[in-house]
């Protein structure tokens, strides 16, 4: 299998991203540069992302942690992308 080193953001993911603190925003344009750089598969390394697979209806879908409170949803698309569709806030209730 090869490596992934291209993202996009849906304009979903643009929008919630709007609406983010800065240092959110920061954290998720370092994962992108480092995806850039080094590839997903040396990213999902990092254990600072949390990086995970989702279940039940995000089954097809992976997570990386922000912070304690945000999440972004990606899914790796077939022409060998990675495609976030939400930015997400949580709260402690929810994980």
């Amino acid at each position: 299998m090869n490596d992934i080193y291209m993202v996009k953001l849906s304009k979903k993911a643009l929008k919630d991203l709007q609406k983010m603190p800065l240092h959110i925003a920061i954290k998720l344009q370092a994962w992108v540069h480092s995806i850039n750089h080094c590839g997903l598969y040396e990213t999902r390394k990092t254990k600072g992302y949390h990086d995970e697979p989702l279940k039940g209806l995000r089954a097809s879908q992976r997570s990386i942690r922000l912070n304690k409170a945000y999440r972004a949803i990606y899914t790796i698309e077939e022409d060998g992308h990675i495609c976030f569709v939400d930015i997400i806030e949580v709260t402690k209730h929810e994980y």
